[in-house]
């Protein structure tokens, strides 16, 4: 019986001339999976229909989107997870997810490759492979695009000899990744990182200049988790969903950044996340008025280190499955509501979400010692003695090292 190689099946060119040649190059039969993490675009049945016409032996869809959401969206959300405090870890996300269903395909088919598109010069191809080493470390992962050096012109011409089933004639100036959380554009003229971005790479967002009401909406979280918007109950995926469009009419999550790449180079990357940069916003209020000073100070570099993991393809590792553990704590009273208003003024050339109303029975904002008018219940007598314990240690050490 022929090897068998999963591959990771997009519908486009590169995978498309992987299919063939993956089978002239191993011997292999080749199984396309299509995972559907929300990107859009094409219809998913007939990207299955032309893996089949490129040489695969069988081809799989899976619907995966509530999953993305609520297994992998949610947990970024609750970690308010920005990578460099800008990217909203769009790709990222969605990569331990597609090796998940790429490692239950080679189990159920039999296979013993996993193939991949990537190239050698981003942080895909470790996103994958050490995902694939954490969950199935038997399985040989081979990636063409890399390891055979193919470039665009050669994929071109080999799909132009084998006859495939795709258009070739149309070349986008652009790389592009997206799914339900978002979207990643590169290369073409954004290599100058002098140049600015033009309109005609947004998909997600409008312009935020252009001039527009703005929108009010009220998200409730229920430990961490959005489970309504406006009062009407949302799942994961509708909550992303439905953020998605109302901040992206409004032109938010807009992000422009030069950003560190895993492989040590630096990258011009545009990002589109509305509804990712609107739920981390509100969730970072919710958590302001819900979560005690020291866990919160300790939280903000658990974000940081978590949202590294996974930027960095750990997804699987032992530190991530710890910090998990570690939020799933945080979020016990991370219930409440907060009410944002989108709006993309002029001259807030990434558009903005801001939060106008907090609302929480776990708040900890107590009203009647915050306030400066009558029915304050703070007891100011007590802060002289405080003052002086708090100060104490740092007043010594200036006595003994005062130059006498």
């Amino acid at each position: 019986m022929n090897e068998r190689a999963v591959l990771a099946y997009s519908g486009g060119l590169d995978t498309s001339v992987a299919i063939p040649y993956l089978a002239e190059t191993t011997g292999a039969e080749v199984i396309a999976v299509a995972v559907d993490v929300g990107q859009g675009g094409e219809d998913m049945e007939a990207i299955r229909k032309r893996a089949l016409a490129c040489g695969a032996v069988e081809a799989e869809l899976v619907d995966a989107r509530d999953e993305f959401a609520a297994v992998y969206c949610l947990p970024a959300v609750r970690a308010n997870a920005l990578y460099m405090d800008r990217y909203p870890l769009v790709s990222a996300l969605s990569r331990p997810l597609i090796v998940k269903h790429l490692v239950a395909a080679a189990a159920k088919h039999g296979g013993t490759i996993v193939s991949h598109g990537c190239t050698g010069k981003g942080n895909d191809q470790v996103r994958f492979e050490v995902g694939i080493g954490s969950l199935a470390p038997h399985l040989k992962v081979i990636a063409p695009a890399r390891d055979y050096a193919w470039t665009r012109d050669r994929a071109i011409e080999y799909a132009e000899a084998k006859n495939l089933p795709i258009d070739v004639s149309h070349r986008s100036p652009y790389s592009i990744d997206q799914n339900l959380f978002g979207r990643a554009v590169e290369t073409g003229f954004l290599e100058d990182i002098w140049n600015g971005p033009i309109e005609d790479i947004y998909a997600y967002t409008a312009d935020p200049a252009s001039p527009r009401d703005p929108d009010e909406v009220v998200i409730t979280f229920d430990q961490g988790v959005p489970v309504a918007i406006d009062g009407e109950t949302v799942t994961p995926l509708q909550a992303i969903a439905e953020l998605n469009r109302r901040a992206g009419a409004q032109g938010v999550g807009r992000i422009d950044m030069v950003e560190d790449r895993l492989v040590g180079i630096k990258s011009r990357e545009v990002y589109e996340a509305p509804g990712a940069i609107a739920l981390i916003t509100a969730h970072q209020e919710l958590e302001n008025v819900t979560v005690e000073r020291d866990v919160a100070r300790f939280k903000r570099s658990v974000d940081q280190r978590w949202g590294e993991l996974v930027y960095d393809g750990l997804w699987f590792s032992p530190l991530k499955r710890a910090l998990d553990a570690f939020l799933d704590e945080t979020q016990r009273h991370v219930s409440g509501e907060i009410r944002m208003t989108l709006h993309a003024g002029r001259a807030v050339v990434t558009g903005r979400a801001v939060v106008t109303g907090r609302r929480s029975e776990e708040s900890l904002y107590n009203f009647d010692l915050a306030t400066y008018d009558e029915g304050d219940r703070f007891d100011q007598s007590l802060a002289r003695g405080f003052v002086e314990l708090w100060g104490l240690p740092s007043r010594l050490a200036a006595q003994r090292d005062v130059v006498k």
